[in-house]
């Protein structure tokens, strides 16, 4: 048995590791990069080594380093978690060559499933059923462009290589191929160094539902399946198992494909084969493709924890260290119910842009198990993914788990920095999603909706406002004592209005713009507004966060700032968050529509294009592409209205208007 384990990860994962090992008297060594010294994994292990900066590149990515680590402390073995160096075949056999063991496929599993076009083939061998598609190794763009136009439009542009939805792009019409394709080359060669794809038929109605394998290197079993089609940008948001509407003859033939996947490589520890369904018409036992293997550990992985009862990790772990599958597959039992949401830090009404920033308090709800790697106190940096925990409810049925989740996730308190609570609230509670209807592109259709900003309620300005005047909490025997004016007072909470609140026998009358509120403190405690039990919260300074369903967060506004608020205009771009410059579209001196793109920025995993604030002309393009940038910084300048506009015509020379452009896509 191995009695000291380093994990090549940070943040949850690595802390649900430790948990773990924790339980099978097993120590461990973190590592950690520069910026992760403090982090919650660090002060979970038995020791903890430094292995470089910040970017993964010289830290996390640095196998060299996490094998002198291992040897340095005693470990015996690496467990790498999922991402960073898990499914780097050359990481998994530098750990074998230095004479440690590796929690984890082989080397030759890895690379066997680790391009998807070399993946596919094998599959076809092994009477894996897979997409019909290009799978090729020419790469020319006019060869790809007519194996697109064989395969029928729509059609799916991958990348061969990494996930995450990363070098994919849906192409219409023959039209549009060439610019998606170079967009889908460009991304592909950023995120993983190989900008070479394949192309897929479209499914209409697609769903994605997984199976989580284990083998031991001559025999693999299933753990059913998960599935995993409440998706954004190819992201997954929701997964649950087991798969809504599955029958036991459906699972057979997809179980049985993905035990016949694992076996054909020799596979060894956890993993999950992908398939992606056609959900138009039910599911079928001819209706489910082969997409790809991770030979990994998957983010996912604790609802298939909770419906069969094993921890994955536990058998990673074992196995590894030489021991049999723990159970036959005659013995592993689907019992209930699990769903599983991602909590994010990340504003989705913006667009789901990254959220950086202090966590000032965070508390989840009971009931329900949280798989985080913060605290109260830690803070969400530009450095790594901005997940901030995995929340999963289980149950005896799909109805009792999801009112578990929604429950939970209502009673999920974060404040500090923005996440996608709300959203991920909203989604739970989707009829489509609660009647089991999922499918992939709900969340895109449903977009707007899913992500309105929540609205205050007469009650939440109440409250905001005797919280920021210091009215809540035992309040001064001199508040609201007003000389020569009436007994009332305004609270100015800007963009949401003003609050006048004045004093009645037991507690405040508040006049907001949402209508009257009548504040009662009870002699027992607990202050209820016409009524209503008060919300909780988290005050930091001028602002408020009031909980209970989506956040809501409140501003008391600050009188010395009045007016700064126009002072810059709509003639700048700022960066909205810190990345790197990936492309600049447009020059100093080129006019613009409003809308159009400036250029495309890179930050968190994401691209996120920047946009001309109105019509005019570009004074100043500030950064060039490659360029990092900080939150704030100035990217690019129109010259002011005035300057652009058309000079007054003489009686000599008539003005002509300038021709309309027609803005980029």
């Amino acid at each position: 048995m191995i009695d000291r384990l380093l994990i090549a990860n940070r943040g949850e994962i690595a802390c649900r590791i430790i948990r773990t090992c924790r339980r099978l008297g097993i120590a461990t060594v973190a590592v950690h990069s520069d910026a992760d010294a403090g982090a919650l994994h660090v002060r979970m292990a038995d020791r903890a080594v430094a292995i470089g900066g910040a970017a993964p590149a010289d830290s996390y990515l640095r196998g060299d380093r996490i094998i002198a680590a291992a040897q340095e402390t005693g470990a015996q073995a690496i467990h790498p978690g999922y991402g960073f160096l898990s499914e780097n075949a050359d990481f998994a056999a530098a750990v074998e060559d230095a004479g440690l063991i590796f929690v984890g496929p082989t080397a030759a599993s890895i690379r066997a499933m680790g391009l998807k076009d070399a993946a596919k083939a094998a599959m076809e061998a092994a009477g894996v059923p897979v997409v019909p598609g290009y799978h090729g190794a020419g790469q020319d763009d006019a060869l790809l462009a007519e194996e697109a136009a064989r395969i029928g439009y729509p059609v799916l542009i991958k990348a061969v290589a990494g996930g995450g939805g990363k070098g994919m792009r849906r192409v219409e019409t023959a039209a549009d191929f060439p610019a998606a394709l170079a967009s889908a080359r460009g991304e592909a060669a950023r995120a993983f160094g190989n900008d070479a794809v394949l192309i897929e038929k479209w499914i209409d109605t697609p769903r994605h539902i997984e199976v989580q394998v284990f083998g031991d290197g001559s025999r693999a079993v299933h753990l059913y399946e998960r599935d995993c089609s409440l998706q954004r940008r190819h992201q997954k948001v929701i997964e649950e198992a087991p798969a809504p509407g599955m029958t036991e003859a459906v699972r057979a033939a997809m179980t049985g494909a993905a035990v016949r996947a694992a076996e054909a490589i020799g596979y060894r520890g956890a993993g999950t084969v992908e398939f992606i369904v056609d959900g138009s018409g039910g599911l079928r036992a001819d209706g489910f493709w082969f997409m790809e293997m991770n030979t990994r550990l998957q983010v996912e992985h604790p609802v298939t924890e909770a419906v069969t009862g094993i921890d994955l990790v536990e058998w990673q772990i074992r196995v590894a260290a030489g021991a049999p599958i723990p159970l036959r597959q005659d013995e592993i039992a689907l019992c209930g119910h699990a769903v599983e949401a991602r909590l994010y830090a990340e504003d989705a009404p913006a667009g789901f842009l990254p959220a950086t920033g202090p966590l000032h308090h965070l508390r989840f709800a009971d009931g329900v198990r949280a798989d985080s790697g913060v605290e109260t106190g830690d803070a969400v940096t530009p450095h790594y993914d901005p997940m901030i925990a995995k929340l999963i409810a289980a149950g005896a049925d799909r109805a009792v788990a999801f009112a578990a989740l929604s429950a939970g996730l209502k009673a999920t308190e974060v404040a500090g920095v923005t996440t996608n609570l709300g959203f991920l609230s909203a989604l739970v509670d989707h009829p489509a999603v609660q009647a089991g209807a999922v499918e992939t592109g709900l969340i895109g259709r449903d977009l707007a909706a899913l992500t309105a900003a929540p609205g205050a309620t007469a009650g939440d300005l109440a409250q905001a406002a005797l919280i920021l005047s210091d009215l809540w909490d035992d309040p001064p025997d001199h508040a609201g004592f007003a000389l020569w004016t009436p007994l009332a007072f305004p609270v100015d909470l800007g963009g949401a209005g003003t609050v006048r609140l004045s004093p009645r026998a037991d507690g405040w009358d508040a006049h907001t713009p949402a209508g009257p509120v009548a504040c009662s403190n009870g002699p027992g405690g607990g202050w209820r507004l016409n009524g209503t039990a008060a919300r909780r919260f988290h005050r930091a300074g001028r602002t408020v966060t009031l909980f209970g369903g989506a956040p809501l967060i409140l501003t008391l506004a600050d009188p010395l700032a009045a007016g700064a608020a126009g002072a810059a205009g709509g003639d700048t771009v700022l960066a909205p968050m810190p990345g790197r410059v990936v492309s600049v579209a447009v020059g100093p001196g080129a006019e613009v529509a409003a809308g159009q793109r400036l250029m495309t920025l890179e930050a968190m995993k994401m691209e996120h294009v920047l946009t001309a604030p109105r019509a005019g002309v570009l004074a100043e393009i500030a950064v060039a592409a490659g360029a990092q940038v900080a939150a704030g910084d100035l990217l690019a300048r129109l010259a002011p209205e005035a300057e652009t506009r058309p000079a007054e015509a003489d009686n000599d020379t008539p003005a002509t208007p300038a021709a309309p452009r027609e803005a980029l896509p």
